[in-house]
């Protein structure tokens, strides 16, 4: 006896959903306004739908930069712009906190330098 499924081929929004961030959807699209052959205004529509597995896999992964969207910080180095580190908020805050004490160090170091410089004057 042979068994059949109960499936006539529906697909179910699930499915669909699963099979779209799991390869990927790209719509676009132009909308151009002209009057008498001059053009107004140009509007480009790109739109990717994917998962954010499928999006890092493609290379695109701006929201890790983005401190509204990303709980990780990517500490830039005034001098030559460069991201270096990838931490977590409270590990950047602790790191500039140390640096914070270690420039407060230096600088009651040289005040008291002066100081001296000043009595033996």
């Amino acid at each position: 006896m042979r068994a059949y499924s109960t499936n006539n081929g529906a697909t179910t929004l699930a499915d669909i959903l699963e099979r779209v961030l799991d390869k990927g959807v790209i719509i676009a699209g132009d909308i151009k306004i002209s009057l008498l052959d001059i053009e107004l205004l140009t509007i480009q529509i790109r739109l990717l739908v994917c998962s954010m597995e499928k999006a890092v896999e493609m290379g695109i992964d701006w929201w890790t930069l983005d401190k509204n969207l990303s709980t990780k910080v990517k500490l830039v180095n005034p001098l030559t712009g460069q991201g270096d580190k990838d931490l977590s908020i409270e590990e950047a805050l602790q790191e500039q906190r140390e640096e914070m004490l270690s420039l407060q160090e230096r600088l009651n170091m040289l005040e008291s330098m002066k100081g001296v410089e000043k009595t033996s004057l």
